[in-house]
C-alpha cells in the first residue's frame, strides 16, 4: 500500500505542473523555468528559487506558436512557445533557454521578444573537453547567474552552489537507483508509474522530492522482482512521457530496465564532482563530462559512441532490445539513428524505430508497432 500510495502522489505532481507553480508562489517562492538541455538547475536552488522543468506539454494544442516558429520547429520547442504566448508562464519569474541544437539557438530569441528580460540565454561550449570548454562554460554560466541573483534579488554564494550540488547528486542518484527497481518491479512499477516518477521531479523540491524517492525505494527493495514474464527494453530518444504512450508498454508486457531518453536518465546520469572548492567550476566539470548524447559534439565521431554505449546498457541489463523513439523533426536524434541501427544489425540486437510527436493524440500505429516488435522477441526467445 506505501508503494501504491506513493505512486499516486508522484502521479498528481507530474500531471499538474500549474498546481506546482501555483503552490509555490503561495509560498511566496520565485520560480525559473529551465529549457532542455543541462540546465544548471544548481544556481536557481543555489539563490532559495525553484526550477521547473519546460519540456512542452502533452495537453496542449499549438496555435499561436506557429507565427513564431518554422514548421520543421519540433513541437517541444513549439509548444515552450505557446505556453509563453497564452500566459501559462505568465507566473514564472525567469525563463532559462539553452542553445544545444539548430532550433533551441533560434528560438531562444522568439523567447526573448516574448517575455523580454524574464529570457536568460545560456549557452553551452561544444568543445567542453580541454580547460579552456571548462572556462568558457564557467563564464555562460556565470552570466547566468549573475540573471539569477538579479531576479533573487540577492548574492548566489559559493557555498550555497555547492550545498546545492550535494542536494542534486543526492537526487540524481535516488534517481538512478530508481530505474534499476523499477526494472526489475514492474508488477508493481508499470511504465506509466515510472514515467510519472521521473516526471514529477521537475515540478518539485528537489530534496523534498528525493527523501521521497528514497523511502520509495527502499520499500521497491524489500521485495523480490517481479520481472518474470516481462520482455525487457532499452528506450531511447528527447522525450518519451505520454501516459497513453507508455501504456502500451504495460499493455505488452514490456518492461523498461534503463532508458538513453533526454528526459529522463541522461538528464541525471552524471554527477557534479563534489571535491571542486569552486561550486562554478564543479558544475562546468558535470557538463564537460557528459557525453553520449545526440546534442553534444563527440571528439570520436568515427568510434560511434552512442551506439556502442546503447549495446552496453543492452548486455549489461539483459534487456533483449532497443526501442528508439525519434521526436519528429529533430535533426540530432535522426542523424544518429542510422548508424546505430547498422550498428545494433550488426550486433544482432533487435531495434525498432518510431517517430513521435507531442502533439500525437491516436498511438493506434505506435501500439501496432509495439506490438509486433513484443511478438517478434518473444518468436525469438521461444
Amino acid at each position: 500500500m506505501a508503494i501504491e500510495t506513493a505512486l499516486k502522489e508522484f502521479a498528481a505532481v507530474a500531471g499538474n505542473p500549474g498546481g506546482q507553480l501555483k503552490k509555490f508562489k503561495a509560498e511566496g517562492k520565485k520560480v525559473i523555468a529551465c529549457m532542455p538541455y543541462y540546465v544548471p538547475e544548481e544556481l536557481v536552488f543555489a539563490a532559495g528559487m525553484v526550477p521547473v522543468g519546460l519540456w512542452g506539454s502533452n495537453k496542449k494544442t499549438i496555435t499561436r506558436a506557429k507565427e513564431y516558429c518554422a514548421s520543421f520547429y519540433c513541437s517541444l520547442v513549439q509548444l515552450a512557445v505557446e505556453m509563453a504566448l497564452d500566459g501559462t508562464l505568465d507566473e514564472v519569474d525567469g525563463v532559462i533557454t539553452p542553445t544545444m541544437c539548430d532550433t533551441l539557438r533560434p528560438n531562444s530569441q522568439n523567447l526573448k521578444t516574448i517575455l523580454g528580460e524574464k529570457a536568460i540565454f545560456l549557452a553551452h561550449p561544444q568543445n567542453r573537453f580541454k580547460e579552456y570548454g571548462i572556462e568558457f562554460c564557467m563564464e555562460n554560466y556565470g552570466e547566468v547567474k549573475e540573471k539569477l541573483e538579479k531576479i533573487a534579488g540577492k548574492r548566489i554564494e559559493n557555498d550555497a552552489i555547492l550545498e546545492a550540488v550535494k542536494v542534486y547528486n543526492r537526487c540524481r542518484a535516488a534517481k538512478r537507483a530508481f530505474v534499476k527497481l523499477a526494472g526489475s518491479h514492474p508488477a508493481e512499477v508499470s511504465a506509466v508509474a515510472r514515467g510519472a516518477v521521473l516526471k514529477a521531479s521537475y515540478f518539485s523540491d528537489k530534496a523534498e522530492y528525493t527523501e521521497k524517492l528514497e523511502a520509495l525505494n527502499e520499500e521497491l527493495r524489500a521485495l523480490p522482482a517481479s520481472d518474470s514474464g516481462y520482455i525487457k527494453v532499452i528506450t531511447s530518444g528527447i522525450i518519451c512521457d505520454n501516459p497513453q504512450l507508455l501504456k502500451i508498454f504495460d499493455e505488452n508486457k514490456l518492461v523498461i530496465v534503463a532508458d538513453d531518453v533526454a528526459h529522463e536518465s541522461r538528464s541525471f546520469r552524471m554527477d557534479a564532482p563534489e571535491d571542486e572548492k569552486d561550486g562554478m567550476r564543479a558544475l562546468a566539470v558535470q557538463f564537460a563530462n557528459q557525453k553520449e548524447d545526440s546534442v553534444l559534439y563527440d571528439n570520436t565521431p568515427h568510434q560511434h559512441v552512442r551506439s556502442r554505449h546503447l549495446i552496453r546498457m543492452v548486455k549489461k541489463t539483459g534487456a533483449e532490445g532497443l526501442i528508439m523513439f525519434v521526436t519528429q523533426f529533430c535533426d540530432p536524434e535522426e542523424t544518429d539513428y542510422p548508424y546505430i541501427k547498422r550498428d545494433f544489425d550488426t550486433a544482432q540486437i533487435p531495434l525498432i524505430h518510431l517517430v513521435i510527436d507531442m502533439q500525437m493524440r491516436d498511438f493506434g500505429q505506435v501500439s501496432t508497432s509495439l506490438q509486433a516488435f513484443a511478438s517478434m522477441i518473444e518468436e525469438e526467445d521461444a
